[in-house]
């Protein structure tokens, strides 16, 4: 028993200290800072764009003020195709009006399958395309007006096949995971995403994300059984050895909202573990072309399967280590764990500061303290939800659970909605 212990201990210790490193990555030097910006604005534009907004089931503000974000790009060779089900005719019926009011630059696409999922959505939508790069936009995504121009010269000054923007859910004070979901947002798109794009392995994001149409079409699109079929896309072009930047700038963030529920955020995350185990089990990874690459694509997609290993064997060990009659050394490494998890809260405590002076919040010591609060609350929402993608998997349960938007973020985006949070 107390060699279990000790092994359980230990996995977990590398679980936490990994989440550590890549959480604190863009902030060692200045050096590493300066990497993750978009880099020199061009003053000549050189690309046109072809933005892809998938939407099912969603109510006509968030879309009008998603629409209306994009529509107001500063760069001007842009064309919008909303994607929409064509068993979902509300949605379809708001699109249509939508796309009326902006003849000739908002188009409609209607994917016509029975099964539905977003990546048959998108390529539905990139047979539609004409232009020379691919962007796609959640429904409820608010782009920043410079967001494109800055995208644009990433791909000519950086010599980018495909760019990562960030996006930052923004309605921090809504409910009690919702700040710490902010914060995670946070950290992965200013920290986390650099450092796998250094270290040549990138899952990608299936919002903000630019990609050239002849190289999507080359790949065949997305991957229409994924339901992390942005992840899937990172890995295969990855393992063809193309230009993958990731750039961050705060003023540049596409704002989103949280789940609007704990049962929508358990769903969500159902979905993208689940999604990630797909990719895994698919082993496109195996092709990258150094070893190392190789294992940090086994640990990246891993996390979910060690996600779900966390939620069962914390509370066993926990109680093992407390009431279980073991020598003090097997004790003393059962809690060894909490070292780094300890240090990653710390961190996330200054990374809120970070979070509020960015985004012009003001952040309260309420909020610092219902943070640390809801910390193993929220791993634990985390850790079922990772514990229920491994039983769909083994199930072949491979239904896509969409998450509803309500507009929670649009109080929250200055600019758009001419109010904030603060």
């Amino acid at each position: 028993m107390s060699v279990l212990v000790v092994l359980i201990a230990l996995v977990l210790f590398a679980i936490a200290t990994s989440t550590l490193y890549l959480n604190t990555y863009a902030w060692w030097d200045p050096r590493t800072q300066e990497r993750t910006f978009y880099g020199g604005l061009l003053q000549q534009e050189r690309h046109s764009f072809s933005l892809i907004m998938p939407c099912r089931h969603e109510e006509e503000p968030v879309m009008r003020a998603t629409l209306d974000a994009l529509l107001g790009q500063s760069h001007r060779e842009v064309e919008i195709i909303i994607s929409v089900g064509h068993d979902d005719p509300e949605t379809v019926d708001i699109a249509r009006r939508l796309a009326a009011e902006h003849p000739g630059t908002v188009r409609v696409s209607v994917e016509g399958s029975a099964v539905k999922n977003k990546p048959l959505q998108l390529n539905a939508a990139l047979a539609m395309c004409r232009n020379d790069i691919v962007g796609v936009f959640d429904a409820e995504s608010i782009a920043a007006p410079d967001l494109l121009r800055n995208i644009d010269s990433c791909f000519v000054v950086r010599g980018a096949d495909v760019v990562q923007g960030a996006v930052q859910l923004v309605n921090y004070k809504d409910t009690w995971y919702s700040l710490r979901n902010c914060l995670e947002y946070f950290t992965w798109f200013r920290s986390r995403l650099h450092a796998h794009a250094h270290k040549g392995f990138i899952p990608l994001g299936g919002n903000t994300v630019f990609i050239k149409r002849e190289l999507l079409l080359e790949v065949g699109g997305w991957d229409t059984s994924c339901l992390a079929e942005d992840c899937d896309m990172g890995v295969r072009l990855s393992t063809l050895g193309h230009e993958i930047v990731v750039a961050y700038s705060a003023d540049l963030v596409t704002r989103e909202e949280t789940p609007d529920s704990l049962r929508s955020l358990v769903k969500q995350r159902t979905r993208w573990s689940l999604g990630f185990m797909q990719v895994f089990a698919k082993g496109d990874w195996r092709s990258l072309p150094t070893r190392r690459r190789r294992a940090l694509a086994w640990w990246t997609l891993m996390q979910q399967h060690f996600m779900a290993f966390a939620g069962i064997v914390i509370p066993i060990a926990v109680v093992a280590a407390v009431w279980g009659d073991f020598p003090m050394t097997v004790t003393l490494i059962a809690f060894l764990p909490l070292v780094p998890t300890l240090a990653t809260v710390a961190f996330d405590v200054c990374m809120l500061h970070e979070f509020g002076r960015d985004h012009s919040f003001r952040v309260s010591l309420w909020d610092y303290a219902r943070l640390v609060v809801s910390t193993p609350f929220y791993q634990l929402v985390l850790a079922l939800a990772a514990v229920r993608a491994l039983v769909k998997f083994y199930r072949g349960d491979f239904r896509w659970e969409k998450t509803a938007h309500s507009g929670a973020h649009l109080s929250y985006v200055h600019p758009v909605a001419g109010a904030g949070a603060a």
